[in-house]
């Protein structure tokens, strides 16, 4: 049976929403964060030599990252997937594949990076440090908060409203691996961007996303999606 490394508040949530609605069966095996350093556990190196989750494992086989794992599975478990999956994997050469491709880049290529470093400098700015440095640090991260980070996730934020004010989901009508994989992009985004009222389509997406069954039993089988500062 198909394995799901699951690692708490992590991208791997967006594997076990695919896998519910592909009502595919599969174990979980659930691994927690180190309380200070909120990194992942060693035992993860057991797995794949990157230690980093989402991972999942069916016989020898073991397939890490978010992408391959969703695009993985479409392969594997499109054929048998209910009529509203029929789009998973669009048809090549038209405009919704276009949109899939870039929007399966565009999570981890663009914008998960600005997301990330926002919750490091969050941290950094919170962590206990010899009171000599302490306003040193904090005034180099919230410049760095307000010069770069800040502006580049206010311009995402921007770019998604703006594309889901014309399509219910990211490659257009219908859910697609896209959505699979952005997932945790915009719990993430709008968790840490602010103001959620300013990006009204963005939240009606997440509604729509949230209100899917599969989408609540991944909760219920992998718990909250995002890792707070």
């Amino acid at each position: 049976m198909l394995t799901v490394h699951h690692l708490e508040t992590s991208r791997s949530q967006r594997i076990l929403w695919l896998l519910e609605e592909l009502g595919v069966p599969y174990d979980i095996r659930r691994y927690s964060r180190d309380p200070v350093t909120k990194l992942a556990p060693p035992e993860l190196k057991r797995v794949h030599p990157l230690g980093k989750s989402p991972v999942i494992t069916e016989g020898d086989l073991v397939v890490a990252e978010s992408g391959a794992i969703i695009e993985y599975l479409a392969e594997r478990y499109g054929a048998q997937a209910p009529a509203d999956l029929a789009h998973l994997e669009p048809a090549r050469g038209t405009a919704e594949h276009r949109q899939c491709r870039f929007w399966m880049h565009y999570a981890e290529g663009s914008l998960m990076n600005w997301l990330v470093m926002k919750l490091v400098f969050d941290t950094i700015a919170r962590q206990p440090m010899p009171f000599f440095v302490r306003p040193i640090a904090r005034t180099l991260c919230a410049k760095v908060q307000q010069r770069l980070i800040g502006p580049n996730v206010q311009t995402a934020l921007a770019f998604m409203d703006a594309h889901l004010a014309q399509h219910d989901w990211f490659a257009g009508g219908h859910l697609t691996m896209a959505d699979f994989q952005m997932s945790f992009a915009v719990e993430a985004a709008l968790a840490r961007g602010g103001d959620e009222t300013a990006w009204p389509h963005l939240v009606a997406y997440r509604q729509r996303m949230r209100a899917r069954p599969a989408y609540q039993r991944a909760l219920e089988q992998g718990g909250p999606v995002v890792m707070q500062a």
